[in-house]
Parts: structure tokens; C-alpha cells; sequence
């Protein structure tokens, strides 16, 4: 599926926040994580690692689910892949106006 531009932004979004994109690499890095495993690798609250996993996994990049009295994290691929893609699609609309720029310069 590709990502709608509304898509894209909440993706990128999350993504383009230091403290988020430190959390996802470690749950990419490492595997599934719970807060408080999260909150300890970083300068941040349980609290603010919480609303960091919300708005990760709003833009589909992480998942949770309850594991005893723990809430274990992990990361999700493929919403790195849609990342990818979407910036993959951009790249070659910018291609193609380099390209038809180009042209028009050399005609």
C-alpha cells in the first residue's frame, strides 16, 4: 500500500522527533521492549516514552500488546517500508523534473 500524502506526514512526523527515532531504533535494533526498559536507555520519563510509543504507533511504526503486567513494544517494519516507498515515489517525481528540466535547457 502506498502511503497518502496525509499518510506520509504522520509517518514522517514521528519519525523526524529525536527522542521517537531513538526509541524505534531500539526496538529495531534490539526486539520488543517495555517502558521501562525503554525509559531506562533514555533521558526521558516513563510518561514521555509513553506518549512517544502512542504517536510511533498512530503513524503505524511500532506495536504494543500486554504481556503479564508489562506492555512490550516492538518495532514494525513495515511501516518502515511504506516510509521507503513514499520517499522511493518522490525521488523519481524528482527525477523525472530534473530530467524534463534538462531537456528544456538543452532544446
Amino acid at each position: 500500500m502506498t502511503a497518502t500524502p496525509h499518510r506520509a506526514a504522520a509517518l514522517f512526523a514521528a519519525l523526524g522527533d529525536e527522542t521517537r527515532l531513538r526509541v524505534l531504533l531500539r526496538l529495531a535494533q534490539h526486539g520488543p521492549a517495555s517502558i521501562a526498559g525503554l525509559s531506562t536507555d533514555a533521558d526521558v520519563s516513563r510518561q514521555a516514552v509513553t506518549k512517544h510509543l502512542r504517536v510511533l504507533s498512530r503513524a503505524g511504526l511500532v506495536s504494543g500488546r500486554r504481556h503479564g503486567r508489562e506492555h512490550l513494544w516492538r518495532c514494525r517494519p513495515a511501516g518502515l517500508t511504506e516510509a521507503q516507498r513514499y520517499l522511493a515515489r518522490v525521488a523519481e517525481q524528482w527525477d523525472g523534473a530534473l530530467s524534463r528540466l534538462k531537456d528544456f535547457v538543452e532544446a
